[in-house]
């Protein structure tokens, strides 16, 4: 019997099977396929970044807080749906892998060299996505504005207390996962870019810290400090922004935050969870007896009628 083609979503314990499966095929790309795929990520998601900048200019005070911070925020979406739709490995998501290896389908060892050379990938691809932006002269859009936006979100980025930035990671990762963990259910692409919307949406409007995003702004901002002119620096120092945060003094340990909660947020509160809940191995359970009833139990007669 052929099953008829259907547009219904994928069920929870099948997306868990997918993911694992899918992680597994991840990890098994040989590395110039997988590095390419991942300095793509980084390309994309840094759009979405430089998307929410220009968005973000010149609405903070202008409307109500949490509209102010929406409306960016779902620009910045534009990046996890290039990533999902279109084909990229992007570290936040790929910790899912972690459910391949609690299965054990996936070796540590496989697993670790897939992150770190996905990583590198993303770091190049948001880095040069910094470079081509600061090239552009995008930044010199709305009187300078954007570029100012843009220092200013750098800024407040390297400024994070480490603890903080922790967890902002884990929570940021928490979003992004789930939703890259329904894009698995969806059936088609209209379904994969409404689901990744609002858990991404969320996250940048709450002020959580993603990785390869702040390759992105992280690198602007400091082009932007070190290679504007004069007119530009004075536009910064007449908004008071602390540029002085945006060095590798305060960037790497916060930095390393970031990915480390990102991790922990990713692969133990999402991955590992969603293992436990449907594929850890589970004990058979005992088949209980069969009651017969006492009725069933009497020899029948036939009817003579």
């Amino acid at each position: 019997m052929t099953i008829p083609p259907t547009l219904d979503a994928l069920l929870p314990e099948d997306v868990a099977k997918k993911a694992e499966t899918t992680g597994i095929a991840k990890a098994q790309r040989d590395p110039m396929t997988l590095l390419a795929l991942s300095v793509l990520a980084g390309a994309f998601i840094a759009l979405g970044a430089m998307f929410s900048t220009l968005v973000a200019t010149g609405l903070e005070g202008e409307l109500p807080f949490g509209l102010a911070r929406l409306i960016p925020a779902l620009a910045f979406s534009l990046g996890l749906i290039l990533v999902v739709v279109c084909g990229a490995e992007l570290f936040t998501g790929d910790v899912l892998m972690t459910i391949a290896w609690a299965s054990g389908r996936l070796t540590l060892g496989d697993m670790l060299r897939a992150w770190a050379l996905i990583l590198a990938g993303n770091l190049v691809g948001a880095v040069g996505t910094a470079v081509l932006v600061y090239i552009s002269g995008h930044w010199l859009m709305a009187d300078m504005q954007v570029g100012v936006q843009a220092v200013k979100i750098a800024a407040a980025k390297a400024s994070l207390p480490v603890g903080m930035a922790f967890w902002r990671g884990v929570l940021c990762n928490v979003l992004v996962c789930l939703a890259v963990w329904g894009s698995l259910a969806a059936r088609s692409v209209t379904d994969k870019i409404l689901v990744v919307i609002l858990p991404v949406t969320a996250f940048v409007a709450a002020g959580f810290e993603h990785s390869v995003a702040n390759f992105y702004y992280l690198t602007l901002g400091w082009l932007l400090r070190l290679l504007s002119p004069s007119e530009f620096l004075m536009l910064l120092s007449q908004e008071e922004i602390a540029t002085g945060a945006i060095s590798a003094r305060h960037v790497l340990p916060t930095q390393a935050a970031v990915i480390s909660g990102n991790l922990v947020g990713g692969a133990c509160l999402v991955a590992l969870t969603y293992w436990l809940a449907y594929l850890r191995p589970r004990r058979a359970l005992p088949v209980a007896p069969v009651a017969i009833a006492a009725e069933d139990q009497t020899p029948r007669r036939n009817n003579p009628g």
